[in-house]
């Protein structure tokens, strides 16, 4: 058994170093394939890092009527802080309301004046509520508009940012579903091409598969360079992608920080490269043997 294990790994070897350019031609699209499925990971990484950096800015504001007394407030706090759509819940009192409005026009004398006219604070107690996703705000929002919470609640600023919200959500969805449409397309793309490259190695073999048919080899004994050959292909393509891949993030890291100062490709690249170089060694064996083992089974009749 293992000695016939070890001439299968043999002569896949020997098919592929016989196949010569075609070989490298499989290599060369499937290592194609594999960057493009490195870069939707990487992709995936800085949309949503940037859709998390575009989130942390986004949340909306609960105004209370005036009157209100404190402790209903901050019921209304904790009851929030208990729903598991809700981040973060952060109460802003009247006076810290106007401590900062004050800060924040410092040296407008016109602003000064106007507030020593009324003579007392005009700013209303708020809670500001980060949902842990973009979706969940609508949710929130109604929460204030029944019951208790409509009775003490005089603005909702959910319908300002409503717009900026849906449009993060629409954007957030429409990353996810390109990104598994391009994986399922480059899968196919790369599994045809492998396909056929096994195919056309069976057909220029057609002669020593019938020698060896006629001296007793078994069906395994056939089939499996074939099979192996596909996996060699899935192989050295995922160390090819890696790689290339390496330097390239290198040089892109320090512009997509200009960009978005949150992102540090390279650290992340690095920080997760075994399971980067995983998923590539992996997907590319599993598409080598699959492809592979189609063509063996739709050509090769034994």
């Amino acid at each position: 058994m293992a000695t016939t294990f070890a001439r299968i790994i043999k002569y896949g070897f020997q098919n592929f170093s016989r196949n010569g350019w075609l070989s490298v031609a499989t290599v060369v699209v499937m290592v194609l394939a594999l960057i493009m499925l490195h870069g939707m990971i990487i992709f995936k990484h800085m949309t949503n890092t940037a859709v998390m950096a575009v989130q942390d800015k986004i949340d909306i504001s609960v105004y209370f009527k005036a009157g209100t007394a404190e402790d209903a407030v901050l019921a209304a706090q904790r009851s929030l802080e208990s729903m598991t759509e809700v981040k973060s819940v952060e109460y802003i009192s009247p006076e810290q309301a106007l401590a900062a409005f004050k800060e924040k026009h410092n040296g407008n004398e016109t602003i000064a004046a106007a507030l020593n006219e009324l003579g007392g604070n005009p700013l209303l107690a708020s809670i500001n509520v980060k949902a842990k996703d973009a979706n969940d705000y609508g949710k929130i929002a109604s929460y204030f508009e029944a019951g208790e919470m409509a009775a003490i609640a005089e603005k909702v600023t959910y319908t300002q940012n409503q717009i900026v919200i849906d449009r993060l959500a629409r954007i957030i969805d429409l990353v996810e579903n390109a990104g598994l449409a391009l994986v399922i397309i480059l899968s196919l793309v790369a599994g045809l091409v492998t396909f056929n490259t096994i195919r056309l190695g069976i057909y220029s073999n057609r002669e020593e598969l019938g020698i060896m048919r006629l001296v007793g080899a078994t069906n395994k004994f056939i089939r499996g360079p074939y099979v192996v050959n596909g996996v060699l292909y899935g192989i050295i393509a995922a160390a090819v992608s890696i790689l290339i891949a390496m330097p390239t993030i290198s040089i892109i890291s320090p512009y997509a920080e200009v960009f978005l100062p949150e992102l540090s490709l390279s650290a992340y690249f690095y920080s997760h490269f075994p399971q980067l170089f995983g998923y590539q060694l992996l997907f590319g064996i599993v598409l080598g043997a699959a492809s592979a083992t189609v063509a063996v089974r739709r050509y090769l009749k034994i």
